[in-house]
């Protein structure tokens, strides 16, 4: 359970770091992905995406 937490914590900083770069491709764009403005700030939680990335790369990992 640990490791799958981590996983998970890991590709979300991963994702929010690379999101500029993702929405041109409609990633963080789609319903569960949250977008506030906190103390001045941008801050993208890409819940959805990260979930649709993790079975695109489960899927792709599964043929190889």
């Amino acid at each position: 359970m640990l490791k799958w937490l981590l996983t998970t914590a890991l590709a979300l900083a991963l994702f929010s770091g690379l999101m500029p770069w993702l929405r041109r491709f409609g990633i963080g764009r789609l319903p569960g992905d949250f977008h506030f403005r906190l103390f001045g700030r941008d801050w993208a939680i890409p819940l959805a995406s990260t979930i649709l990335l993790s079975l695109i790369a489960a899927g792709v990992a599964r043929l190889l």
